[in-house]
């Protein structure tokens, strides 16, 4: 039960070999050079990259993965405790973005509703065009997401 080939990590965790060889380059596994040269990965690699995949499975960035994991140490297995703060993190990541989801839901919903279908003169979010003040392209859409995601409680909605 010694280290892992990258082909054997590929068959493992299900991941394309390219992929794992990006993790690598985005440090969020590591691996090692056996005598011949050859890329060998340690065992905890296996559970590093489940995490990983978890993590793209609820849409978690891998910068925000990266993070996560940099506070692992290498060669450390991801222990049930871990897992258990990762996943407390990652829930208010996904309470956020589930929030700031729902909002933008609603008021497209609402646009929708009245018909008209227009950003550009829309009488209730864009009278007289005003968001072409602050910029170009879905300038009201976009200034939702932001306004959102990064505060959701207070977030008031399209302009």
């Amino acid at each position: 039960m010694g280290d892992l080939s990258v082909g054997e990590l590929a068959g493992r965790s299900g991941i394309a070999v390219s992929a794992l060889h990006f993790y690598e380059r985005k440090g969020l596994i590591r691996s090692h050079r056996t005598g011949g040269n050859q890329r060998r990965y340690d065992r905890d690699v296996l559970r590093r990259v489940a995490i990983i995949r978890a993590a793209l499975a609820l849409g978690i960035p891998l910068k925000e993965v990266g993070a996560l994991l940099a506070d692992l140490p290498h060669g450390h297995v991801p222990t049930r405790e871990d897992w258990r703060q990762i996943g407390a993190r990652w829930a208010e990541t996904l309470d956020r973005r589930i929030a700031m989801l729902t909002k933008l839901r609603d008021d497209l919903d609402g646009c929708i509703g009245c018909g008209c279908l227009s950003m550009t003169h829309c009488s209730i979010f864009n009278p007289q065009d005003i968001a072409a003040e602050r910029g170009e392209g879905a300038v009201l859409l976009h200034e939702t997401v932001i306004n959102s995601a990064s505060n959701p409680a207070e977030s008031t909605g399209l302009p």
